[in-house]
């Protein structure tokens, strides 16, 4: 028997993953994207420009779903290699930490994070990247911004679901809120 793990015979139907989602709440992973100087200090945010389900144009943070029997670390250097290119080069620990964890609702009410479609708890990670980075998958474009422009009430308003609130936290977490 291989020790490799298969984790694409691992994805539901459609039908099943509206059942799933009517009665579970989904597990995801977020990672904002940065650049880092030699010392460690982050210089930038990376976030991306996504078509929304219901058409509207959105800035992001790399943002999906973790398979069954995928591994934490897995699903976040699927994700990256998914929306970044795969000469991202993410540097991604052994074994990563999430710097929050959020709770996504229907109902904005609830914590404020929002995705229309579940209840969904994502592990939120701030991830490095090395390499060159080119938009994929369903992203439209990235735009690597400073911490302090991340941070404006203007890009925070780019943002939809709580995003804005979510990025900002990483840049508390990593000591950037001006």
């Amino acid at each position: 028997m291989s020790d490799t793990l298969d984790t694409m015979t691992s994805w539901l139907s459609s039908q099943e993953m509206a059942t799933a989602r009517e009665r579970l709440p989904i597990v995801y992973v977020d990672a904002i994207p940065v650049r880092t100087d030699s010392q460690g200090a982050v210089t930038e945010v990376g976030l991306l420009l996504r078509a929304m389900p219901d058409g509207t144009i959105s800035r992001a943070v790399v943002s999906g779903r973790i398979l069954h029997g995928e591994r934490v670390r897995d699903a976040l250097l699927r994700h990256i290699e998914k929306d970044l290119g795969a000469m991202a080069l993410p540097q991604v620990p052994p074994s990563p930490q999430p710097f929050t964890v959020v709770e996504y609702f229907p109902d904005p009410t609830v914590t404020g994070f929002v995705d229309p479609r579940q209840h969904a708890v994502s592990l939120a990670f701030i991830v490095p990247i090395a390499g060159d980075c080119a938009p994929s998958q369903d992203a439209l474009d990235l735009v690597w911004v400073t911490p302090e422009e991340a941070s404006t009430v203007e890009f925070q308003g780019e943002m939809s679901g709580g995003q804005g609130r979510l990025v900002r936290m990483g840049l508390a977490h990593c000591g950037l809120l001006p």
